[in-house]
């Protein structure tokens, strides 16, 4: 058969719609027809789902020339998988409008989280040709009893926004189901994945194919225009501090959104979006009903509504978090405003693809900075994009929480053959190096408990039957598993609910903790008053008065990615050659002026530091332009080396640029230098004593202890709280520690509080970079443009005064010199 004949269905059908395929959709295709597994790679709204969606087609087709148009009983053909909900809507919809459209007569269905419970039995009952589900849903299916049949017949899965998990635990937990569904399914079963944003495509695609399939990449020759438009202050202040900017630009942000259709503000926190929504309605009251607001803490029918009110371009504008990140097909979005840094050029695409998203359309981005500095880094995304320099994501090794709670899924389902699954896991790039000694542990700590939990009947989940097969018998056991099957361990939420029993969304436990009865707070859009607490439910009225006690969350604050301060310390090498790359640098020039004035502006071969005394001390400010997270381990690790020689006591403060040590004595910081204070021997060791590792590995245990089931986090309607998972996971903490030392889950805990909480092999990179580069020590007779936000950053944290912050900068600027 030709490659037109056998694509024929599908050009016809781009025929119709006046489109014409673009030649990466035909490669797709041809590929899938021959059998290949792959990666697809292209821009946001490029046509990703097509590429994908029809070869399953065509194939069924060519299968069955003369009664594809018939109603049959196909059995699943096609999984799709989608890390979140929000977007399965939007491609069930594109992918029955295809069947519609030419005739056939396929059911494309979703299975997730929200599905009821008739729904779900309606497809099990009846499977629908295509099956839209997430990671987490994905094994809820492989738990099902006599889940063989279902995946027979199966041609392929397709993981849709694979960027988004190959370098988390829900990405191993896809590694995992496509194997072990490989191992089952007939040998034409393929697996593709399609993302948009990667620097390290083989890696991605080999974790994605696992051992036995080669690496097959399809990339997309398409250039997705992206039209960056940095919106600046009307005067650049030499002294700029983190925030400083930020709601003062709403005059300049109200503009922008008059001048587009619909329109997506993004924040980079759920309480900068709150903060937002309430500040341009206060701008804007005439917007009430045209504005809305989205985040991952609201109720899912008020996202849902809003999701439906974008399609329909029913809304003006939308203040939202990544909840909206990722790729939903809101067409009438015509433009997006971000506020601050995205502190990632992934991030800043993905978020920018939003508007324009569809083949040939640009996308339009707004960048409004918090402070001037920030500037610098949209420069810095402007470069990474012309360029195409991306992030890489890089999957876990050996995460034995995912693991156990994989057998324990099979052993609920069908049961499990401790041989097989041993291979397929080692077929994955996670598990390549899982050894038989670990395996065998995993499976004693499954079904005995292992060396500890022995006595307590809970923790034996799986028995060996006579067949050789380890199954789950206990009905309680296998509903409490299914109950908890994932791997996205969040802090226990309080319902936040109005007398009548109306859901506005939930806050996390802390915020609520600190606040009394009567206390106001603004969250989902409202001024509420707090009226009671009772177990996981906070009862609200709406406030008359206004407050400005905004929720807020416990998420970390985002940390510049490697990529981006790459690009940063670029930029600033190019200053240093007088050469302005961007009309954001040229508008910061009179920072960087009084910078290199004050002290210098270090280039990729320098690494600065500067050593100032002012009436609160003596400040040393380090440079590694490394994003704070790494700064926060190396300030602590900088701070521990000093105090081995002096007697000394530091405040420490940071941002994405250095890190400050602030002290009542003066620190020799040349001498320090002459004794290698950045040395990498003993490194691990010195890393051990600055940090309390112990108590971060028990913060971390709690989310490994409950993924391997370890620790129930209640049934639904009922949540444990979360001071009692809490305490039960820190008993089992001591309990490994004190009589199971060699616990594979516990040398997690500890691997991961320092390898990924704290960065480690980031920071000891940086650390190489530093020994690599001239350190230069400058003495400014004043704090510099780039050490005063980190200042600010601390005044902020750790003072208490009866003045506001804006005041107390104010008050200290104005004892600087003047510098023309």
């Amino acid at each position: 058969m030709s490659q037109e004949n056998r694509l024929s269905v599908g050009l016809e059908y781009f025929h119709k719609k006046g489109w014409a395929p673009f030649p990466f959709q035909l490669e797709s295709w041809n590929d899938f027809l021959d059998g290949k597994s792959g990666l697809l790679n292209a821009p946001t709204g490029s046509g990703k789902t097509f590429a994908l969606w029809f070869p399953v087609i065509l194939e069924y087709i060519k299968q069955n020339p003369d009664t594809w148009k018939k109603p049959k009983k196909n059995g699943i053909q096609l999984i799709w998988v989608t890390p979140l909900r929000a977007l399965s809507k939007d491609i069930q919809l594109a992918m029955q409008e295809v069947c519609e459209s030419i005739g056939l007569p396929w059911n494309v269905a979703v299975r997730n989280g929200d599905t009821d419970a008739k729904t779900r039995a309606a497809i099990k009952r009846n499977p629908p040709e295509c099956l839209i589900t997430t990671p987490e849903t994905l094994h809820v299916l492989i738990s099902q009893k006599e889940h063989g049949k279902l995946f027979q017949s199966l041609k392929a899965i397709v993981v849709d926004e694979w960027h988004e998990l190959v370098g988390n635990k829900r990405g191993v937990q896809v590694q995992l189901a496509l194997e072990y569904i490989q191992s089952i399914c007939p040998s034409t079963f393929r697996r593709w994945a399609v993302s948009a944003t990667l620097g390290n495509l083989e890696e991605a695609a080999a974790t994605l194919l696992g051992k036995n399939l080669p690496v097959h990449i399809i990339k997309a020759k398409i250039e997705k225009e992206i039209l960056l438009n940095s919106v600046f202050p009307d005067e650049i202040e030499k002294y700029p501090w983190s925030g400083h900017l930020g709601i003062r630009m709403l005059e300049k942000v109200i503009p922008i959104i008059e001048a587009g259709r619909t329109v997506l503000l993004f924040t980079n926190t759920r309480s900068q979006t709150e903060i937002w929504y309430q500040k341009i309605l206060e701008a804007r009251p005439d917007w009430a009903g045209w504005i809305a607001m989205h985040h991952g803490s609201l109720d899912m029918s008020v996202r849902s509504w809003v999701e439906e009110a974008l399609h329909d371009s029913r809304l003006k504008l939308v203040v939202c978090t990544s909840s909206l990140d990722l790729g939903v097909d809101f067409r009438p979005v015509d433009r997006v405003i971000q506020i601050g840094s995205p502190k990632g050029v992934s991030r800043f695409i993905q978020r920018a693809g939003r508007a324009g998203h569809q083949p040939g359309q640009p996308s339009e981005i707004f960048f409004v900075p918090t402070n001037a500095l920030e500037l610098i880094e949209a420069s810095a995304l402007r470069d990474a994009i012309e360029k195409g320099d991306m992030e890489s994501q890089f999957p876990p090794e050996l995460p034995y929480d995912v693991l156990i709670q994989f057998l324990v899924t099979l052993a609920v389902g069908d049961g499990l053959d401790a041989e097989k699954i041993f291979e397929v896991a080692k077929r994955t790039r996670s598990f390549e190096s899982l050894s038989d000694s670990e395996m065998q542990w995993v499976m004693d700590f499954i079904t005995k408990g292992g060396a500890s939990l022995g006595s307590y009947e809970d923790f034996l989940k799986v028995i060996l039957d006579e067949d050789g097969i380890y199954r789950v018998k206990s009905k309680r056991i296998a509903m409490k598993h299914r109950l908890s099957m994932g791997t996205i361990v969040s802090d226990v939420m309080l319902k936040v609910k109005f007398k009548n029993g109306a859901y506005l969304g939930s806050v996390e436990e802390y915020f609520i903790s600190k606040m009394k009865i009567g206390d106001r707070f603004f969250f989902a859009g409202r001024s509420l008053e707090l009226l009671q607490v009772k177990g996981l439910t906070a009862t609200v009225k709406v406030s008359e008065k206004k407050t400005r006690n905004v929720v807020s969350w416990m998420g970390v604050r985002m940390s510049l990615s490697s990529k981006l301060s790459e690009k940063i310390r670029e930029i600033l090498e190019l200053y240093n050659q007088e050469t302005y790359i961007s009309e954001e640098i040229v508008r910061v020039l009179p920072i960087l002026d009084l910078q290199a004035k004050l002290s210098i502006i270090p280039n990729r071969d320098t690494f600065l530091i500067e050593s100032h005394q002012s009436k609160e001390g003596f400040h040393l400010y380090f440079y590694p332009f490394e994003g704070r997270m790494i700064h926060e381990l190396m300030s602590a690790l900088i701070a521990y080396r000093i105090s081995i020689s002096y007697a000394v006591t530091f405040s420490i403060a940071m941002n994405d640029y250095g890190f400050e040590l602030l002290s009542d004595t003066e620190i020799p910081i040349e001498e320090l230098l002459e004794e290698d204070l950045f040395t990498l021997d003993n490194i691990h060791e010195d890393i051990r004593h600055c940090v309390n590792e112990s108590e971060m590995s028990r913060t971390k245990f709690r989310e490994i202890a409950t993924i391997a089931g370890l620790v129930f986090q209640g049934y639904p309607g009922k949540p444990t709280t979360f001071r009692h998972i809490q305490a039960n996971s820190s008993l089992l903490f001591q309990v490994f520690e004190s009589y199971d030392p060699d616990n594979l889950l516990l040398k997690q805990a500890h691997a991961e509080a320092i390898n990924q909480q704290m960065d480690q092999e980031k920071m000891l990179k940086a650390m190489r970079k530093i020994n690599a580069q001239q350190i230069v020590v400058k003495h400014p007779v004043q704090f510099t443009p780039f050490s005063f936000p980190i200042m600010v950053d601390r005044l902020s944290r750790t003072s208490i005064s009866s003045e506001s912050l804006e005041d107390r900068i104010v008050k200290i600027q104005s004892q600087f010199e003047v510098q023309d």
